[in-house]
């Protein structure tokens, strides 16, 4: 379900239940963060293929969060420079779905059954570098770690960015689906 903020810009929050995977839609270049609520930010994972840790920490700190509660997951085929609140795990590429598997299975142990979340910024980027098939299966895995944890998962698309028939090949591994911008 999706409730109104109490931010000044009014964004729709996402609100879901322990343990439930959304597939979120946001406009190119928009952070899926934008639409948590403000308790997401309280023990939360983001595994990010398009912002750094810095603008990350900034977002958090514009959405009233404390940095210190929150860990990333760097995909990136660049290293990564960050000395900040923010726990950060060891910098993967993109291409690496199983480094980027590991990275996260090890980060879930920060993060709190039936409390928790986990937002992945852009899975168009993994689709960018990877066969469809092997991010379905790399998706699945990674619910399944969340959804076995009660964590609750936020996945963000650019929809108009990728086909009709990947779409709906990875929406069908979610609970829930979210297009607050359509």
């Amino acid at each position: 379900m999706l409730t109104t903020s109490n931010r000044a810009d009014r964004r729709e929050q996402i609100s879901v239940d322990p343990g439930t995977q959304c597939l979120l839609s946001v406009p190119s270049m928009r952070s899926p963060l934008e639409r948590l609520p403000a308790d997401a930010f309280e023990n939360l994972l983001v595994v990010s293929v398009t912002r750094s840790p810095t603008k990350i920490e900034r977002t958090v700190r514009e959405m009233g969060g404390e940095p210190s509660k929150v860990g990333v997951v760097p995909v990136s085929g660049s290293s990564i420079n960050y000395d900040g609140p923010l726990w950060v795990a060891d910098v993967v590429g993109p291409t690496d779905l199983t480094g980027i598997n590991l990275r996260f299975s090890n980060a879930m142990r920060h993060v709190e059954p039936g409390a928790g979340w986990v937002v992945f910024d852009n899975v168009n980027v993994l689709l960018m570098y990877a066969q469809s098939d092997s991010v379905y299966q790399f998706l699945s895995a990674v619910i399944s770690q969340a959804r076995s944890r009660q964590v609750r998962g936020v996945y963000a698309v650019v929809r108009d960015a990728i086909t009709d028939e990947t779409y709906a090949s990875v929406r069908e591994l979610f609970d829930e689906e979210f297009a607050p911008d359509a």
